[in-house]
């Protein structure tokens, strides 16, 4: 009488267990045109068959199952994922994946394109390129010898199960404080706003109440510049201490040279907020309006600085950006200078007296 019974609930479950879904994954693409793509996954079409070569190798995997997600596939649910954020299970029914799929896709891919294709982010050393940037710097708002422009910006993430604490930002939410500079060589297109600057340094690991002056202090950039392997200024807000090579505005201008400097100090600074800005835009996974991203602090950081790499591909190949451009509304200064040093008071008065009086 066990025996039956055994088998009848063993039968019964058999009955009650879902059949395997093969979903529809026929080429989005085709049904696209152009305009349509660039929208929906910030790449033309060319670029993301491209990437797609470049990524395949790292992305395809023996196996023995029917109906393997194709590399395509891969590229186009992640690149969805950076220009939408939202839902795993909303790209996962758009894509024909589960959301578990897409998950193990976004992170996979994400690590892919960031092992391969990190030198697209890279701060030019040689004097033709510092020159350049100088030159583009200048022309903007007069302020001369400045090689970057540096600064913050908070990533939402969900809140992580280890040393959550760390990662509550001034604005008490769950984030990484991302620095980045970003140079000046803006390109007039499509009639919108003039904010195609590129980023040439990214750091994306600390936590969102890390101040942005220790991450400026613990970045490889910092020894270069501390070293004079790097000859020009980056200009950065009241949160970043005052160097030789680091020049912030005066926090109480006593005098009318002071004051021009700071309004020439702003608006070339200015093109950093500008640049997180179009990024955001961009891809919207980054801003605040699509929730956070729902990942571990590790995959954030790699979901983070592949969505610089992509942007930086954008600007090269001048993709436009169709959707509305938003503000980086995590950005505010500190108003309070971590720390001043002779020299870099010396270096600035030097400019003043050059430049503004």
């Amino acid at each position: 009488m066990a025996v039956a019974l055994l088998i009848f609930r063993h039968n019964e479950r058999r009955a009650l267990r879902r059949e395997r879904v093969f979903r529809d994954r026929t080429n989005i693409m085709d049904n696209l045109n152009d305009i349509e793509i660039i929208s929906r996954y910030r790449l033309d079409r060319q670029s993301i068959f491209e990437l797609v070569d470049v990524l395949a190798p790292h992305l395809e995997r023996p196996t023995l199952r029917n109906f393997a997600i194709p590399p395509l596939h891969k590229v186009l649910t992640t690149l969805r994922y950076y220009a939408k954020g939202g839902f795993l299970s909303e790209i996962g029914d758009i894509h024909g994946i589960s959301r578990s799929s897409v998950s193990s896709i976004i992170s996979s891919v994400t690590l892919s394109l960031v092992t391969t294709l990190l030198h697209k982010i890279k701060f030019p050393v040689d004097q033709p390129s510092l020159r350049e940037i100088k030159h583009d710097f200048y022309t903007m708002s007069g302020m001369p010898n400045v090689v970057g422009a540096v600064d913050g910006t908070l990533i939402p993430i969900i809140r992580p199960s280890e040393d959550e604490q760390i990662f509550v930002c001034r604005k008490n939410f769950h984030s990484l404080n991302v620095q980045a500079i970003c140079d000046a060589k803006m390109k007039y297109k499509y009639d919108i706003w003039p904010s195609y600057f590129r980023f040439t340094n990214v750091v994306a690991k600390w936590p969102g109440n890390t101040h942005d002056s220790f991450i400026m202090q613990n970045c490889s950039l910092n020894e270069k510049f501390e070293n004079k392997q790097v000859d020009g200024w980056l200009l950065g807000d009241s949160g970043y201490p005052l160097k030789p090579w680091l020049l912030t505005p005066f926090l109480n201008p006593s005098s009318n040279g002071e004051e021009k400097y700071n309004r020439c100090h702003k608006s070339t600074r200015n093109v950093i907020e500008r640049a997180f800005g179009l990024l955001k835009s961009r891809f919207r996974c980054l801003h605040k309006t699509t929730g956070c991203l729902h990942f571990i602090p590790k995959k954030c950081t790699n979901i983070v600085v592949a969505c610089f790499i992509l942007h930086n591909i954008c600007i090269d190949k001048s993709i436009p950006q169709l959707d509305e451009l938003l503000e980086d509304d995590n950005n505010e200064d500190d108003h309070e200078q971590p720390d001043v040093f002779n020299d870099g008071i010396n270096t600035r008065a030097s400019l003043v007296r050059q430049r503004f009086n």
